[in-house]
């Protein structure tokens, strides 16, 4: 009997944790592992990241550089194309923008011709 009590306690604690790591929780996340960059040289990634046109998470939203600490910096490659930089504020995010990078790149695409715009308009 205390045997079945025991499992049902280690079950009933267990389930909830599996589904909580299926979320978007930044509290249950250790992100130092995860910060080295694939990026072709360290001259590309540096440009790169002082071009970057956004200042949160393309799939989040949240601050870049906010309570996850430094952003995790993603080189999506693909065939035929450069290479681009994309800046997450964890690993679950680039999860989602693998998921449909299109999109994403689509709205990194469109915050730098807005970013452009807006230092051409300043300049004149």
């Amino acid at each position: 009997m205390k045997f079945a009590s025991l499992l049902a306690l280690v079950l009933a604690a267990a389930v909830p944790a599996t589904f909580a790591a299926e979320t978007h929780d930044h509290a249950s996340m250790n992100m130092a592992a995860d910060r080295s960059p694939t990026a072709p040289d360290a001259a590309w990634l540096a440009k790169a990241q002082a071009d970057y046109p956004l200042t949160t998470c393309i799939v989040s939203g949240d601050k870049l550089d906010g309570d996850m600490g430094a952003p995790l910096d993603y080189v999506y490659k693909q065939d035929g194309k450069s290479d681009r930089l994309v800046r997450f504020c964890c690993k679950n995010c680039v999860k989602d923008f693998q998921k449909d990078p299109a999109k994403y790149l689509k709205m990194i695409d469109d915050a730098a011709a807005k970013k452009q715009a807006d230092v051409t308009a300043r300049q004149h």
